[in-house]
């Protein structure tokens, strides 16, 4: 049966006879809306030799006695990556991507990124409202009729002002949430559909960070797209921008990816919350983040209105330098001193990313063995710009969490 979508999409819809196939749960109908043509951003960050070498010369000190003194000392299992206008100044590896095979990570191998995914995530849907396939203030039961709150919007989501219940803490439903039964982006939907889902708020009244509204948001990308969202992502995000050893974790690839390790070093066993994905699930190295990295710099990564609102706070009902915009988080002290970041953790794997845009600066750190020191990688942008910033500052310190 042919899926019914949004009047403005019926244009894209071709003969009855779809190709069909089906990804967590979710019917996939192929080829009946046309596809966005999404062209590789075009780089043209300030490149300056000498400057370069000055940067790299009057910081090395610093970030070396940070490194060793952190990082080695804690023995961190994971990537550090620091870049100045999209040149690499610093990149160290060490660990294992699989103990028990004594697999080393190196610049190629890819970690499990958590929430970071939520960057990747927001870019995938704002390709899609600048296509106009989508709009930010659109109704999110418009997309997915199931939604049965028809006052939260794809902005709400995005800024974690749904309201919605995380879905991590869902209670056991014998035929809508099973217990230790694998659980998909298709069955939080039908959780909330039948109403077992609790709300904390009405629509944007507060910030309340909410997994559940990035795995909506995933399957708002597959309606629209009438693909599943690790090859949604992947023609969207990671190709275009170059992003060569970043994919959406499947249950399959179990084996081969990276895995994930207790601060004692015994392997983090999987659970039932590891097939959904939009929130998380999505592997990246150091290299390809900062891929991502370059290209927001790009003229053409998003138009400058986008460009704009995504890195607008949206969250001001408490004072305070911290804010969310469409999928990054912010910390500003004034209006020309505002840091881009977001942060990760799942099980084992704990992840920072870090851009100052005033002095093109972008840090990355991601672990596979859990060690909050990957947080703390985050007061580094205290020393290598002008943000008020400390290794022991509170601000940093809390940064980190379970996101």
């Amino acid at each position: 049966m042919r899926l019914f979508i949004l009047g403005f999409l019926l244009l894209f819809v071709t003969s009855c006879g779809e190709k069909k196939d089906t990804y967590n749960n979710t019917q996939i109908e192929k080829d009946s809306v046309a596809y966005p043509v999404y062209d590789t951003p075009e780089f043209s960050l300030p490149y300056n030799k000498k400057q370069l070498a000055d940067f790299k010369i009057n910081h090395q000190s610093g970030i070396d006695s940070f490194y060793n003194e952190y990082w080695l000392a804690n023995k961190v299992s994971g990537g550090m990556l620091i870049a100045k206008n999209g040149q690499i100044i610093f990149e160290k590896y060490q660990g294992f991507a699989n103990k028990e095979t004594q697999t080393p990570i190196t610049k190629d191998t890819p970690i499990h990124l958590a929430s970071i995914s939520k960057v990747l995530t927001a870019v995938a849907i704002l390709k899609l409202v600048e296509q106009d396939k989508i709009k930010l203030d659109e109704f999110v039961s418009h997309i997915l009729p199931e939604f049965p709150y028809k006052d939260i919007t794809i902005r709400d989501l995005l800024t974690h002002r749904s309201g919605l219940q995380n879905y991590a803490y869902y209670k056991i439903n014998d035929e809508f949430w099973v217990d230790k039964k694998t659980k998909t982006n298709k069955d939080i939907l039908k959780y909330i559909s039948k109403g077992l889902s609790e709300t904390y708020n009405k629509p944007n009244r507060n910030f309340s960070y909410c997994n559940t509204n990035y795995a909506l948001l995933a399957l708002i990308i597959e309606k629209v797209t009438r693909d599943a969202y690790p090859k949604a992502m992947q023609n969207m995000v990671f190709k275009p921008f170059g992003m060569e050893h970043t994919f959406v974790f499947e249950p399959k690839d179990s084996v081969k990816v990276s895995k994930s390790y207790t601060f004692r070093g015994d392997e983090w066993e999987m659970t039932d919350l590891d097939a959904i994905y939009g929130d998380k699930n999505i592997y990246s190295t150091p290299r390809d983040l900062l891929q991502l990295d370059k290209a927001m710099y790009s003229k053409n990564f998003l138009n400058e209105k986008l460009r704009t609102l995504m890195k607008k706070g949206y969250s001001n009902e408490h004072e305070g330098i911290k804010n969310y915009g469409l999928g990054i988080r912010m910390m500003q002290w004034s209006p020309n001193q505002k840091l881009l970041y977001h942060n990760g953790w799942w099980h084992g794997n704990n992840t920072t990313y870090a851009r100052s845009e005033k002095d093109t600066i972008t840090l990355i750190a991601l672990g596979n063995q859990k060690n909050r020191t990957i947080y703390s990688t985050f007061s580094l942008m205290g020393l290598l710009s002008d943000y008020p910033l400390g290794f022991k500052d509170s601000e940093v310190e809390s940064v980190g969490g379970k996101e």
